[in-house]
C-alpha cells in the first residue's frame, strides 16, 4: 500500500505579499500585484510591466555575509522555506535528517546574476566575475541552500520543466514519500526573472501583454481582449509529510496530496495542444481514484494567452464531460502574473487555502468574457463554496504538462 501524503506547512514570497497569509488575502480579494517595472528602465521594451516582489526582507533568515553568494531566486526560496517549515512545526533533528528531502522546481535559475556578471565581464574583464557566480546561477541551488540551512539529508534536487516545474516537484516528492523513501519533503518552486533579457526575450516572442497603459489589469485570462501573459516572480514552499508520521507528532494538516498526472504534447516547443493537458488531468484523477464529479475547484494554468486558455478549457471539458458544468475554475495568474517555474507551487497554496476557507478565488479583470469560454471561471469576485477536492494545472514550453490533486482531511 502507498503511504498517504499530507501538507503540513506553507510559505510564500509573491507580488501580493511576502508570506502565505498576505498572498492569499490579495488573491481572495481580487487584488493585482502587477505594475510597471521598477527594477530597471523598461521604456524600450514592448511589455513594460511585471509582478514584482515588493519590500523583500531576508533579515533573520539569511546571514548578510551569505547574500552575496545567492541569486535572488535562492533568497526567495529560503524565505518561503523558513516560513513553511516553521508553519509545519517540523523539527529536523539528527535522527530525522536523512528522512527529509528537498525538491524545488525552477524555470531559469540565476538569470539576474548571469546578466550582471556577463555585463561586468564584457565591460571590465573576467576578473570582475565573482567566485560565487557559478553556484549563483545553477538551478538546483535553491534546493541545495534549503538542504544546507535546514539539515535535510535525503533527496536533494531541482525539477526544471519550464512552467510545470513546481507541479513535477510536488508530484515526484509525493512518490518518494509514498514509496517510503522519506518521511517529509520540502517542495515547491522559485523564480526571479524580472530582468531586461527575459523581458526582451518573451516580448520578442509576442508572448507578453502590451497593456502598458494599465499594468494592474494586463493579466486577464478568459477576457476577449487578453493579449498575452505578464511575468511574475517569487517562491512558494510546502512541507509534505507521510500522514501517519504527521499524525504521530500532532501536526496540523492543510490537505492531502492524492493525485499526480503528467504528459507530453509531443507537438511544438511553445504551442500547446488539448490532448496533452487532458491526458495529465485524467491521469491525476485516476491516481487519486476519483471521478471528475468529485472535484469542486480547479486552479487553471490560465496564462492570459489566446490559444492556451481555450485549449485548456477544451481539455477540461473533454475530461469532465457533463460534470464540467458544476466545476468552479479560476486563474489566479490574473493577480500574481505568471511565476513560471514557481507558478504551480503558489497555486498549490491557493488550492489549499481555498479548501481551508471555503472560498473560490476569482479570475480578475474580466471585462468581457470570451464567448468561447462556457465554463464557470469565477469572474472578478470570489464566491463561497465548500471545497473538498481541488485540482491544479501547470503546463510548460516544450509541451510538458503536470496536474496535482488535493483533498481535504
Amino acid at each position: 500500500m502507498k503511504q498517504r501524503v499530507v501538507v503540513t506547512g506553507m510559505g510564500c514570497v509573491s507580488p501580493l505579499g511576502n508570506d502565505a497569509a498576505s498572498t492569499w488575502a490579495g488573491i481572495s480579494q481580487g487584488r493585482s500585484g502587477i505594475g510597471r517595472i521598477t527594477r530597471f528602465d523598461p521604456s524600450e521594451l514592448r511589455s513594460q510591466m511585471a509582478g514584482e516582489v515588493k519590500r523583500f526582507d531576508t533579515t533573520g533568515v539569511i546571514d548578510p555575509k551569505e547574500l552575496k553568494k545567492m541569486d535572488v531566486f535562492i533568497q526567495y526560496a529560503l524565505v518561503a522555506a523558513q516560513e513553511a517549515i516553521k508553519d509545519s512545526g517540523l523539527e529536523i533533528n539528527e535522527a530525522l535528517a536523512r528522512q527529509v528531502g528537498v525538491s524545488v522546481g525552477v524555470g531559469f535559475g540565476g538569470i539576474q546574476s548571469f546578466e550582471k556578471y556577463h555585463g561586468l565581464m564584457l565591460a571590465e574583464g573576467p576578473r570582475k566575475v565573482s567566485p560565487f557566480f557559478v553556484p549563483m546561477i545553477l538551478g538546483n541551488m535553491a534546493a541545495g541552500h534549503i538542504s544546507i540551512q535546514h539539515n535535510c539529508r535525503g533527496y536533494n534536487a531541482s525539477t526544471v520543466s519550464a512552467c510545470s516545474s513546481s507541479n513535477h516537484s510536488m508530484g515526484d516528492a509525493m512518490r518518494i514519500i509514498q514509496l517510503g523513501q522519506a518521511k517529509a519533503m520540502i517542495v515547491g518552486g522559485a523564480e526571479a526573472v524580472v530582468s531586461p533579457l527575459i523581458q526582451a526575450g518573451f516580448s520578442a516572442m509576442r508572448a507578453l501583454s502590451t497593456r502598458n497603459h494599465d499594468p494592474a489589469t494586463a493579466s486577464r485570462p478568459y477576457d476577449i481582449n487578453r493579449d498575452g501573459f505578464v511575468v511574475g516572480e517569487g517562491a512558494a514552499i510546502l512541507v509534505l509529510e507521510e500522514m501517519e508520521f504527521a499524525k504521530a507528532r500532532g501536526a496540523r494538516m492543510y490537505g492531502e496530496l492524492v493525485g499526480y498526472g503528467f504528459s507530453a504534447d509531443a507537438h511544438h516547443i511553445t504551442t500547446p495542444t488539448q490532448e496533452g493537458p487532458a491526458q495529465a488531468m485524467a491521469m491525476a484523477l485516476a491516481d487519486a481514484k476519483m471521478n471528475p464529479e468529485q472535484v469542486d475547484y480547479l486552479n487553471t494554468h490560465g496564462t492570459s494567452t489566446g490559444i492556451g486558455d481555450l485549449n485548456e478549457l477544451a481539455a477540461i471539458q473533454q475530461v469532465w464531460g457533463q460534470a464540467s458544468g458544476n466545476l468552479s475554475l479560476s486563474s489566479t495568474k490574473s493577480m500574481t502574473g505568471h511565476l513560471l517555474g514557481a507558478a504551480g507551487a503558489i497555486e498549490a497554496v491557493v488550492c489549499l487555502k481555498a479548501m481551508q476557507q471555503g472560498l473560490v478565488p476569482p479570475t480578475a479583470h474580466i471585462e468581457e468574457l470570451d464567448p468561447a469560454c462556457t465554463l464557470d471561471v469565477t469572474p472578478n469576485r470570489a464566491k463561497e463554496r465548500k471545497i473538498q477536492v481541488a485540482v491544479s494545472n501547470s503546463f510548460g514550453f516544450g509541451g510538458t504538462n503536470a496536474t496535482v490533486v488535493f483533498r481535504a482531511v
